[in-house]
């Protein structure tokens, strides 16, 4: 009972004591200010929050990602202000930062050096393989090991054959008859020629008028000795090889080519190249042959060059290393970009664009088409004009800030999906195309009956690729009966036009039909531009589309034939 009234006690105080300390600092807690911190600064000026794993992500308030559960960031506005989702605006002060440097997209003549390996191989036209044409026993070889060094006409060895002892006496017999019967005469000569015996070994068994038993086999050319098949007193049958003779005065030099490469490569190209064994010598020749075949296992073509070596420094099976460089045969001039400037992700080529207009730094999200790698540079197919200004360094910091500003990036672009067509459909267009060019053409050259003519066909086709997209997937049959309404009808009221001004009227309007379905269905097209001319129609403008880069006006003809320009390449690589 005692300790019952001890623990009340001790109870009692401490509640006293809280009651007592809440009192005394309630008063304290009123008068101290609160601070806002920078996160409720940033909170009450922010209006969208993102995150920053999922830039996808954009709301109104703070809160956790749906999807990683990290807390939502206020978006820096500062960046990205312009309202197109493909441009991203960027302080001057972060471009110092991030280091941003640009360059101009211009014309040259694409050049590549290619790094090569081969080997010193010998000229396969210089070889000779000299055979027996008779039975025989080597009395004597003059030739002793393979390696020698032979001029032409020098003996190689001696042999005995019971054949040539045979012939000898023929030659004897006829000999007498010379000139009542040339012909045997001439015939039995023959047949010691073809046992190989010159003309002068024959005169001079007949100057003496005695059988030679031996016979001396002769060098054919002048070379070394590869092969060397018989020693003295072996026994050698007809057509048995004796001896393999090659010219190394002059050598191949066969270069390993990845197929890749092999576009850049042409007869008449000029290949350095040194080899190991002969350090610090540069060695010089010329592309003289292509090998029509791919290795199928190594994936290398050969490409062989022809080098003097007269001073015999150079011996067959020797490695090289080469450098050849060269330009495309088929591509003059062609916009090429740096390596640097381009970002891939699976199939898109991303580059950013500096907008000149702009009063903020501004740049512009552009997946272009690259065609032909050059060195530390890419040719471009499409999606790029010169004199556009483009980043090469810093790129994917630019990107990076894009893509958190919820703009286009290499990550967050969607793909663009062409529509399937059949091959039928595919080959019904491309037949349009080619007479579309025709009509371009009879416009050009003031040709009425000719751009009819070819309209004519394309009405017919038009018919016959009507009943083909009945085969087509659902888009892309939706996409073709959207345009082919106006296409047949431009192309009836070109087939009707009375003059060559309203065939140029009607044929203004199909560009743009055309150009939609170009770009939008999976077909296959050779280069096609797209021209424009600012002066058509009382200066309105109107565009068209070419199979070639030179400017030829079909809105004028012969009377301003030049005037326009390319506004861009639709589809293709220029050649």
């Amino acid at each position: 009972m005692k300790n019952y009234k001890s623990l009340l006690k001790t109870t009692g105080i401490l509640i006293l004591g809280i009651i007592i300390g809440w009192l005394i600092f309630k008063s304290d807690s009123e008068v101290i200010p609160i601070k806002e911190n920078s996160d409720t600064e940033a909170t009450s000026k922010a209006s969208i929050f993102t995150c920053s794993m999922h830039p996808q992500i954009r709301q109104n308030n703070p809160g956790k990602c749906p999807i990683c559960a990290m807390d939502l960031i206020p978006l820096d506005l500062e960046s990205g202000e312009s309202d197109d989702i493909n441009q991203i605006q960027i302080s001057e002060s972060a471009i110092k930062i991030a280091e941003v440097q640009t360059t101009l997209v211009q014309r040259a003549v694409p050049e590549k050096e290619i790094f090569l390996s081969g080997k010193v191989k010998a000229d396969e036209r210089r070889m000779s393989v000299i055979t027996s044409r008779f039975h025989g026993r080597i009395e004597k070889l003059f030739v002793n090991y393979t390696g020698q060094n032979v001029k032409e006409g020098e003996k190689l060895a001696t042999i005995y054959s019971p054949e040539l002892i045979s012939a000898q006496k023929e030659l004897f017999q006829v000999i007498e008859l010379k000139q009542s019967n040339p012909d045997l005469y001439k015939l039995t000569r023959n047949k010691l020629k073809l046992l190989s015996l010159s003309d002068t070994q024959i005169d001079n068994i007949e100057k003496k008028g005695e059988l030679q038993y031996y016979f001396e086999i002769l060098s054919p050319a002048t070379g070394t000795v590869m092969k060397k098949m018989v020693a003295d007193g072996d026994m050698i049958e007809e057509g048995m090889m004796i001896f393999e003779l090659i010219d190394l005065s002059s050598l191949w030099v066969l270069f390993e080519v990845y197929e890749i490469d092999l576009p850049w490569i042409k007869i008449g190209d000029v290949i350095h190249f040194e080899v190991p064994a002969n350090p610090g010598k540069k060695f010089t020749s010329k592309v003289t042959f292509i090998d029509p075949m791919v290795d199928h296992m190594m994936r290398v073509a050969f490409v062989r060059s022809e080098i003097n070596n007269s001073g015999f420094n150079l011996k067959p099976e020797m490695f090289v290393k080469g450098m050849i460089k060269s330009a495309i045969p088929h591509v003059k001039n062609s916009l090429i970009i740096p390596k640097t400037s381009v970002l891939w992700t699976g199939k898109k080529s991303v580059v950013y664009v500096k907008k000149k207009e702009s009063e903020k730094p501004t740049f512009e999200y552009r997946e272009v088409n690259l065609g032909e790698e050059t060195g530390n540079f890419y040719t471009v197919g499409g999606g790029l004009e010169e004199g556009e200004e483009i980043v090469t360094n810093g790129v994917f910091k630019i990107d990076a800030a894009a893509q958190l500003a919820g703009k286009n990036s290499m990550m967050t672009a969607p793909e663009i999906n062409k529509l399937i067509v059949t091959q039928n459909f595919s080959t019904l267009f491309e037949k349009i195309m080619k007479n579309y060019f025709s009509v371009k053409n009879a416009l050009i050259d003031d040709n009425v009956e000719k751009g009819k003519k070819a309209t004519g066909e394309i009405i017919n086709l038009l018919l016959l690729i009507k009943k083909e997209s009945r085969h087509l997937t659902q888009p892309a049959k939706e996409k073709w009966l959207e345009k082919e309404k106006l296409l047949s009808k431009s192309f009836e009221n070109i087939y009707k036009g009375k003059n060559i001004e309203d065939q140029r009227l009607h044929f203004a309007v199909l560009t743009n039909p055309l150009q939609e379905i170009i770009e939008s269905f999976e077909m296959n097209f050779e280069t096609i531009y797209l021209d424009f001319c600012p002066m058509a129609f009382d200066d309105k403008g109107a565009d068209w589309l070419s199979e070639f880069s030179e400017i030829k006006n079909p809105f004028f003809g012969e009377s301003m034939l030049n005037c326009g320009e390319i506004k861009k390449r639709i589809v293709g690589i220029e050649k």
